[in-house]
């Protein structure tokens, strides 16, 4: 059943347990061909309070208050503020998990990032920031009108000449790049937060891109919970049109023996995946 934006399997709510299912995680941009119906659902569900797979809002919003916001630069707030009286404000990297990113590219000594899947730039400023002056990110959308919502604040931030910004789908850019031998392996970190049905086309040409040792980052590789659910549970149509995808690459990430992962609950989960091959 569905109660309090949790849904409650069978044999697991006798027990007492249940999964959280967000019915609305995000879309990205990047999805623009084949999505337009299912975008339309996200429109006007602004009353959502976060896509965190937390089941607890006041434990979400205590890791908000004590560890994001006050830590959160001015530009992020100013920007994540924009972004929330957006239509698709679900489409945007939530705070904690623009923290973590900023976290493991300084741990790294991150340089050279790339981004697949921008929006109105939220994970991207926070890439930028926190990389050092003469760091590089190639972020690539196939929605430059949401990137340049955001530009104003990236400019004022003092970053953006540290990003290289293409407008397309990025398989056909990936593809050119790995034409030129001297791109192969040179990436420190590279972030995916894109069409879910292209996932595994992705990782099958960034993990040529990234250098052994660099980081390779997967967004919503939970899905809102649906992961974990039976196929027959109550799910929207977003969520079951791109399912399939999510698990096929978590399946795949889990055997793949070029890379280390780490799944993490943050946001919509993320996947790590540190190349060792």
């Amino acid at each position: 059943m569905v109660k309090h934006g949790l849904w409650k399997c069978g044999s697991s709510e006798e027990q007492g347990e249940s999964i959280s299912i967000l019915f609305l995680p995000r879309p990205n941009t990047e999805m623009a061909s084949n999505e337009g119906k299912h975008q339309t659902q996200l429109i006007g569900h602004n009353n959502l309070p976060h896509k965190s797979l937390l089941q607890s809002d006041a434990l979400y919003q205590y890791i908000l208050d004590t560890s994001v916001h006050p830590r959160e630069h001015e530009s992020l707030k100013e920007l994540r503020e924009m972004t929330e009286k957006h239509p698709r404000n679900l489409m945007a990297t939530p705070p904690d998990e623009g923290q973590l990113l900023s976290m493991l590219l300084k741990l790294t000594n991150a340089k050279k990032t790339m981004e697949i899947g921008v929006f109105t730039g939220y994970s991207l400023l926070s890439t930028a920031l926190a990389l050092p002056h003469d760091g590089k990110i190639l972020a690539m959308d196939v929605n430059r009108e949401y990137y340049e919502l955001g530009l104003p604040i990236i400019q004022k931030a003092g970053v953006a000449h540290k990003i290289d910004f293409r407008e397309g789908p990025a398989l056909p850019l990936l593809d050119e790049l790995l034409k030129d031998e001297n791109n192969k392996g040179s990436y420190d970190f590279i972030f995916v937060d894109a069409d879910k049905d292209n996932y595994l086309n992705y990782h099958k040409r960034v993990i040529e891109l990234v250098k052994i040792g660099g980081v390779i980052g997967y967004d919503n590789t939970l899905w809102g919970g649906s992961v974990a659910a039976p196929p027959d549970a109550p799910m929207m149509d977003y969520i079951i049109h791109y399912r399939p995808h999510v698990l096929e690459l978590n399946k795949y990430l889990g055997q793949d023996s070029r890379v280390e992962i780490c799944q993490l609950p943050v946001g919509d989960g993320i996947t790590l995946c540190r190349r060792i091959i």
